[in-house]
C-alpha cells in the first residue's frame, strides 16, 4: 500500500491531488505547526478578469500553534465573500448545479476549527472525484515512516514547475483565451464534472 503524508489545504489545488495520484491512504497530521503564507487558508479560482485567491481570516498570527489549534475568525464576513466569488466564478459552469450544493453547507456552518472545515471539505472533493483513497488523521507524533513524506512542499511561494508532480492538462475553463492552470479542484470539478479524474491522470508527473 502506498501511503504519504501530506499537508491539509483549503480545497486543494491540482498540483495537491496530483501529488496523491498513486496513494492508497493519505496521512494528515493535526499536530504539525502552523505556517503562514501556506495553503492551509487560501485557494485560487478562475473569475472572469482575474485569477482571485480566497483567504480565510485567522484569530490571531501565533507561530508554532498546532494546525488544529487555529481558529477562524467569522468576525469578517469571508464566507457570503467566498460563496459569491465561487457562485460568480462558476455559476455558469456545466456541473455547478450538481456539485455545489455538497460544498454550500459547510460554509454555512459556523465551524471554528480550520482544520476540522478543511478536512469536511477534502472529504467532499475526492467523493465528487470518486477516489477511494483512504484519509488517515495521526493525532500524534510519531508515525511509522513506512510512508512518502510529501508535507512542506506545495506552498504559495515557490511555482508548481518547479516540483514534480503536475504538468497541466487543459481543459475548457469559462473565461479567458489562455488556460489557467493549478487553480483549485472546485475549478476543475465544476467544469469537468465525472470527467475530473481523468484530467488529473493526465496531468499528474510520470517518472
Amino acid at each position: 500500500m502506498k501511503k504519504i503524508a501530506v499537508d491539509l489545504h483549503y480545497l486543494p489545488n491540482l498540483e495537491w491531488f496530483s501529488s496523491i495520484l498513486e496513494a492508497e491512504e493519505i496521512l494528515l497530521f493535526p499536530k504539525d505547526d502552523y505556517q503562514r503564507q501556506s495553503y492551509f487558508n487560501r485557494t485560487r479560482i478562475l473569475l472572469a478578469n482575474k485569477v482571485e485567491t480566497l483567504s480565510i481570516p485567522i484569530q490571531g498570527r501565533r507561530p508554532r500553534l498546532p494546525l488544529d489549534q487555529i481558529k477562524i475568525d467569522f468576525s469578517q464576513k469571508w464566507q457570503s465573500v467566498h460563496l459569491r466569488g465561487i457562485q460568480s466564478a462558476y455559476g455558469k459552469a456545466p456541473f455547478f448545479e450538481f456539485f455545489f450544493p455538497y460544498y454550500l453547507p459547510v460554509f454555512e456552518n459556523h465551524i471554528e476549527s480550520l482544520w476540522d472545515f478543511n478536512h469536511k471539505l477534502l472529504t467532499i472533493c475526492l467523493k465528487l472525484l470518486r477516489w477511494p483513497v483512504k484519509v488517515s488523521v495521526f493525532e500524534s507524533k510519531p508515525v511509522s515512516s513506512d510512508f512518502l513524506e510529501q508535507r512542506r512542499l506545495i506552498v504559495p511561494s515557490r511555482p508548481f514547475w518547479e516540483r514534480n508532480f503536475y504538468q497541466p492538462t487543459a481543459y475548457p475553463q469559462l473565461f479567458g483565451l489562455d488556460f489557467e492552470p493549478n487553480l483549485s479542484i472546485l475549478d476543475l470539478l465544476f467544469c469537468m464534472g465525472p470527467e475530473a479524474g481523468n484530467v488529473l491522470q493526465s496531468s499528474a508527473k510520470k517518472e
